[in-house]
């Protein structure tokens, strides 16, 4: 009996000495623009991060095996056009009731990292980062509002003499690789200053500069804009609104904007409630100009509108034209870069496990730009599971679980804290209970 006994640890023993990963995915539709792979690949993930992509990977290595063939395996979505400063109360305020709590939301569309575009200032953004930012299980970034106060409405985006560069500077220096850039928006004014001191606030603590031109005017032109004011590696979003001059009467795209990204400017969709439209997005892209990233705006006036989520501003480009390679590139790898946060938006050995696993659903759909006006499309995505840091996070169908009939009548939790981020909800901590099934290796 005894020698029986030690045979058996030993067996397992050596079983426990091979497995190499926490979580193998297998056989899906690998796409990293970074890496250039569009092919079907296995993705290894241990302890939170890419360990291997390659053609073929032992699934004995594996503590747990993820079969996903048809299905398209991809970094995390990167959302660099959100606002999500919820939770204050203020009504009628992007820094209050207009933003969108960011959990329970990003997740169920394959988006694991986002940069708030403005909702707060240098004088709030203390406030933004320890109610949301460090409470949040989405990765969050921010743009700071060149407005000390945010993203406010009303007076506060008026006041010009609350846009300071200097201590918007001081600030991002501060929380140097959390604040990504600096936002500028709603200026109704005919005057330069929000966008001279938002680039004087970007240059100090060297990070780009998005625009929300709000309006134009003869003396503030897009034109001036983009080709002068804006340096390379500055972001024009709303790109496809058409309402500051992107196309010229009829069918064309404005001159400036092609001078623009010459010199070096990102353009970005930044879709929202009221800056996306089809009359405006088809004949630029028939034209050849093309968004570097896409992005939702997302607030609660589009998440049930025309933008509804990022998959749905995905399947519009897809519903245009672009191939879906591009499309996911300008979710992942793009504004990784754009936003310089270059460890995400990538599946390299050693990036954080941030993956996205879509289903290209075919079929008759609709889509609707800011005033209600529909595209047909023959394809969706829809989002099938979502990691974040190797655990996940969403699973639409239970890709990840187990039929309930082959387990134990008196089941409980049936996730490992290596590979399930559930698990710390339920409160089981990873540990299995007795009459509690083995994690099965294979699914």
């Amino acid at each position: 009996m005894r020698t029986k006994f030690l045979f058996f640890l030993i067996v397992a023993g050596t079983a426990f000495a091979q497995v190499q990963y926490d979580l193998l995915l297998r056989g899906g539709h690998v796409v990293d623009a970074k890496n250039r792979i569009s092919a079907v690949r296995d993705v290894a993930i241990r302890d939170g991060k890419v360990a291997a992509v390659a053609e073929k990977i032992d699934p004995a290595l594996a503590f747990k095996v993820v079969d996903v063939p048809g299905l398209y395996v991809m970094p995390g979505l990167i959302d660099i056009h959100v606002h999500v400063f919820a939770g204050t109360g203020e009504r009628g305020s992007y820094a209050g009731d207009n933003s969108v709590y960011p959990d329970g939301f990003t997740f169920r569309t394959g988006v694991t990292a986002v940069s708030d575009a403005g909702c707060a200032g240098w004088r709030n953004f203390e406030t933004f980062k320890e109610r949301i930012i460090d409470r949040s299980k989405t990765r969050i970034f921010a743009m700071l509002n060149i407005v000390g106060n945010g993203m406010r409405g009303g007076k506060y985006e008026q006041d010009l003499n609350d846009m300071e560069a200097k201590p918007t500077a001081e600030m991002a220096l501060r929380h140097k690789g959390l604040v990504v850039g600096v936002k500028t928006a709603h200026y109704g004014g005919p005057e330069w200053t929000p966008v001279e001191r938002a680039v004087e606030a970007g240059a100090i603590a060297n990070i780009p500069v998005m625009v929300d031109f709000g309006r134009s005017y003869p003396e503030r032109s897009l034109a001036e804009l983009v080709t002068k004011k804006l340096r390379p590696g500055d972001i024009y979003t709303h790109v496809y609104s058409g309402l500051r001059g992107e196309l010229e009467a009829p069918d064309h795209v404005n001159p400036a904007l092609f001078e623009g990204r010459r010199r070096g400017v990102i353009f970005d969709v930044g879709h929202g409630g009221g800056s996306f439209v089809w009359r405006v997005a088809a004949p630029a892209i028939k034209e050849g100009f093309l968004p570097d990233s896409i992005s939702t705006d997302l607030h609660v006036g589009s998440m049930n509108a025309g933008m509804k989520d990022m998959l749905n501003v995905m399947s519009k480009f897809l519903a245009l034209g672009l191939p879906l390679d591009d499309v996911i590139a300008k979710s992942t790898w793009n504004p990784a870069r754009e936003i310089r946060r270059e460890e995400l938006g990538n599946l390299s050995a050693g990036a954080p496990a941030d993956i996205a696993v879509l289903r290209l659903e075919k079929g008759n759909f609709g889509f609707t730009d800011m005033y209600g006006a529909r595209l047909r499309g023959s394809q969706k995505l829809t989002c099938e599971l979502t990691l974040r840091d190797g655990k996940v996070v969403y699973d639409l169908n239970g890709l990840t679980r187990q039929d309930w009939d082959k387990l134990p009548k008196d089941y409980r939790a049936t996730g490992d804290a290596r590979w399930d981020a559930t698990i710390g909800y339920l409160g089981f901590g990873g540990r299995r209970r007795s009459g509690q099934a083995p994690e099965p290796k294979k699914q």
